[in-house]
């Protein structure tokens, strides 16, 4: 019981700052905006930290990659099993989204101020496709990359800029050892202003429910339930699915036998790098190959987050929601899923990567930066079921990259040769 109360504690006290400001807004209305203040100061801090963050954590990470050239057929399976699965589940929480809005019905009246700032671009003459393409992924100066409004853009430099230092070899060695402990402060940076994040997030939250009042608080019910409602769907629907694919019915059979300390263990920790020695432990009873058992597990705690691209999704349609913008053309279709995918299957690998999300979520969509609160509350609220998806999925996925690597009769192959290996 004490170890999952420290496992939870983060999450409950911001649970906790956030349930008092929103009975705070409530309860004194606009007059609760005197506060928000307070929470000003705790954006102002993290807005100042995001760009030497994201510089560092990408760069470091890549340019201080080792042994990533052997085996790289699993590599390879690895990243597509990776890639066609997180492609799945943005379409899944997309479609559930579709289905049940959740801010259908909610008075959007109160926050037509935001929707001019977001809009107000929008009016000016719209570069052509291509024009706008190289807007996305490139700045014109240098100097631009050192705007949040520029997430991606740096994100592009940093990994040219650690591919760049990995290619280097020794002569790089320098940059990359900068690099690893540049990541490391600005980590242990994040961590003493998070200290102040529940007083400030608690402070702008009773701001925002005092300006917009309390029917958002019904669209965070909804949310929650609808990620509840979409993450059993795919813990039991699609974990089976891609175990059939995987080995059949006795892969189904053998997943399922295996996969429920893992999934109580996530739950439990809220922690996918927890989880990874009883993830090991799964996915060898599984009959997956040590090699790829041992490659594919760590590698997905940090890079495999399905549940993480559910929450992209949600927290996506919830400021279109919000500020009532067009989700139904085509062009906001595949903007979404692109973005969602980002924020879940590639900011997972950055640390610090859910807060990173927010802020390209902020930044791609133009949205102001005030909103970042708002959805950082649907980070908090869905962290055991997307921790569930994110680290669970991972023992199921090791069964895909062995169906790639060992052909259609690995599971057989797998359990003979421990047969054989214990008879002679």
């Amino acid at each position: 019981m004490g170890s999952i109360l420290k496992s939870y504690k983060t999450s409950i006290i911001l649970l906790a700052a956030i349930i008092v400001g929103g009975a705070a807004g409530a309860i004194f209305g606009t007059e609760a905006t005197v506060v928000k203040p307070l929470g000003d100061l705790f954006l102002n801090l993290m807005f100042t930290i995001i760009v030497p963050l994201v510089f560092f954590s990408i760069a470091s990470a890549i340019a201080n990659m080792s042994g990533m050239k052997r085996l790289g057929k699993i590599m390879g399976s690895i990243f597509l099993v990776f890639f066609i699965t997180a492609a799945i589940s943005a379409a899944v929480a997309f479609i559930g989204t579709s289905i049940v809005n959740p801010l259908e019905n909610t008075d959007i009246s109160s926050v037509k101020e935001m929707m001019e700032k977001v809009d107000a671009p929008e009016q000016a003459e719209k570069p052509s496709l291509a024009a706008q393409l190289v807007a996305t992924v490139t700045v014109p100066d240098f100097a631009n990359l050192f705007s949040r409004s520029n997430m991606l853009q740096l994100i592009v430099f940093s990994v040219i800029f650690g591919l760049a230092t990995a290619m280097a070899g020794e002569k790089g060695r320098p940059v990359a050892s900068f690099l690893a402990s540049g990541s490391e402060v600005m980590m242990k940076t994040v961590k003493i202003v998070m200290y102040y994040a529940p007083i400030g997030l608690g402070a702008y939250f009773a701001a925002v429910i005092g300006e917009l009042g309390p029917q958002i608080l019904e669209g965070y019910l909804r949310t929650f339930l609808l990620y509840l409602g979409l993450s059993v769907l795919y813990y039991f629907g699609f974990f089976s699915l891609y175990a059939f694919i995987a080995s059949g019915t006795a892969g189904v059979k053998i997943f399922w036998k295996n996969v429920i300390t893992p999934s109580v263990t996530a739950i439990a920790t809220c922690s996918s790098a927890a989880c990874i020695p009883v993830n090991l432990d799964a996915v060898k009873k599984m009959g997956v190959p040590k090699d790829i058992a041992e490659t594919i597990i760590p590698l997905g705690a940090n890079t495999h987050k399905d549940g993480s691209v559910f929450g992209g999704v949600l927290k996506i349609v919830f400021l279109f929601g919000l500020f009532g913008k067009d989700m139904a053309s085509l062009s906001s279709i595949a903007s979404i899923l692109a973005v969602s995918f980002l924020v879940g299957a590639v900011m997972g690998a950055i640390p610090g990567g859910g807060f990173i999300g927010e802020m390209l979520i902020i930044s791609v969509f133009g949205f102001p930066p005030e909103v970042l609160p708002i959805i950082a509350v649907i980070s908090t609220i869905i962290d055991a079921p997307a921790t569930l998806l994110n680290s669970t999925g991972n023992t199921v996925c090791a069964m895909l990259v062995s169906r790639l690597v060992e052909g259609k009769n690995w599971l057989g192959a797998t359990f003979k040769g421990k047969a054989n290996h214990f008879a002679s």
